[in-house]
């Protein structure tokens, strides 16, 4: 970056370039030589403060978002990142104005509205977060990604009209807990009397969501295309809760709504066979989640603490791992899961699982086998909400949190607590219960 030398144009076009490819030291660096040659550079000032907010300087990116809007009160987009930053300092209500006070400046911005709905939703305030949750649709839609299929089959955004007779098709979004979770809603959303609603999902998940009640067909994503104009309406998952007018009380939270299938239990069942306490593990979540640094694990050691209760068996379930280091009491599992429906299998002979906020938890939940869930302490998804170590969505999850902002032993440490002190287990009737059924409960 010394090649932009004291020039602001270049200054803006590197720190720019900086900020596309990760480089967040190297565009706070050139932003503070920007800033420090125009102070009343208000977006160079917004700037840095992204910059700053990323390398970890919180007091930093919030005196440098203020200077920003110093000089430029009327920019929305500046009025909604320091919410962002100060809804990870838990400073909820300073938060909540500035999501609001960037859309009074611009009613129509996507992404205040969705910040601002995920805020509410954290906080159990669900009949206002709902409908600002629907920003997410318009702020994570690509234009660049030609031609909507959907409008050029004719279908219609379903908004909560009447479905007798009618046709619709619900389609995936974001990952692959989100799929888990929110599939929930398919019983209620075929009570309503469509006669045909049709599930499309990743093809890791068909297996597993053909055990769900409600669609009347489970399809691939890969075989969604030629489906779409057989439909009057077409809605995504996370839209549903809004539609079921869902607060925290009306949570459709009956488990088991995923089952394991019988024939995969009785292949996979001989992996987990002997006795103890057999609990499963998973300390790592997809890398290209935008907060992959800050839920996952650094490394197995840091689960080291639980090697030492006695009558305990460890199985892994981490995917894409690699070999596990020699001498651990750790079982590997992973290479015996080709898709959720395998993972379920083997979950359906577990006593629990350990996780970070991936997935197999979300799928653990679903199949009513308890999960004990490490959660972080810096942007910890909305839906574990605020204050609470237990989830409305799972009756058989609990939550452990992060106090420090990368430092897991303060809940790994009440995690080994609470193991050795309950020790929690399903009967073997419950587990073959489990394996025997596919029908919902």
């Amino acid at each position: 970056m010394t090649l932009a030398g004291d020039d602001p144009a270049l200054l803006e076009i590197a720190a720019e370039s900086a900020l596309q490819l990760g480089d967040d030291a190297g565009a706070a660096d050139c932003l503070q030589r920007l800033v420090a040659l125009d102070p009343s550079d208000a977006p160079a000032c917004n700037n840095l403060g992204i910059a700053l907010e990323r390398l970890g300087h919180p007091d930093a990116a919030e005196a440098a978002y203020r200077q920003s809007l110093a000089h430029q009160p009327d920019a929305a987009g500046t009025h909604s990142n320091l919410g962002v930053l100060l809804t990870d300092l838990h400073r909820e209500a300073e938060a909540e104005a500035c999501f609001r006070q960037a859309l009074a400046l611009q009613p129509d911005f996507a992404r205040a509205r969705m910040n601002l709905g995920q805020l509410l939703l954290a906080q159990g305030r669900f009949t206002e977060g709902w409908p600002l949750h629907e920003g997410r649709l318009t702020e994570h839609a690509d234009p660049a990604s030609g031609p909507d299929p959907i409008a050029a089959a004719g279908l219609r955004h379903w908004q909560g009209e009447a479905l007798a007779g009618k046709s619709i098709i619900v389609l995936p979004e974001q990952g692959l807990g989100d799929e888990i979770q929110f599939c929930r809603y398919l019983p209620w959303l075929k009570a309503r009397g469509a006669a045909q609603v049709t599930l499309v999902c990743r093809p890791s998940q068909t297996a597993l969501l053909q055990t769900l009640a409600g669609p009347d067909t489970v399809i691939s994503q890969a075989d969604a295309l030629p489906r779409l104009a057989a439909h009057d309406y077409w809605t995504v998952l996370l839209s549903l809760p809004l539609h079921a007018g869902t607060t925290l009380e009306t949570i459709p939270a009956d488990v088991p709504y995923l089952h394991p299938d019988p024939a995969r239990v009785a292949r996979l069942a001989p992996l987990l066979a002997g006795n103890g306490l057999k609990v499963g593990l998973v300390w790592r979540g997809n890398p290209l989640h935008s907060n992959d640094a800050e839920r996952s694990l650094p490394g197995l050691e840091v689960l080291a603490p639980l090697w030492a209760i006695p009558g305990v068996r460890f199985f892994s379930l981490q995917k894409d791992a690699g070999p596990l280091p020699p001498g651990l009491p750790l079982t590997d599992l992973a290479p015996a899961i080709a898709d959720f429906a395998d993972s379920a299998a083997l979950l359906s002979r577990l006593d629990l699982l350990i996780s970070i906020d991936s997935a197999p938890a979300h799928l653990a939940g679903a199949l009513g086998v308890p999960c004990w869930l490490l959660l972080p302490a810096r942007k910890t998804d909305w839906r574990w909400l605020h204050g609470r170590d237990d989830s409305p969505w799972y009756p058989g999850m609990r939550l452990f949190r992060q106090t420090q902002r990368g430092d897991w032993r303060e809940p790994v440490g009440k995690l080994v607590e609470t193991l050795m002190a309950s020790k929690p287990t399903r009967s073997a009737d419950e587990q073959d219960q489990m394996g025997r059924s596919t029908e919902p409960c």
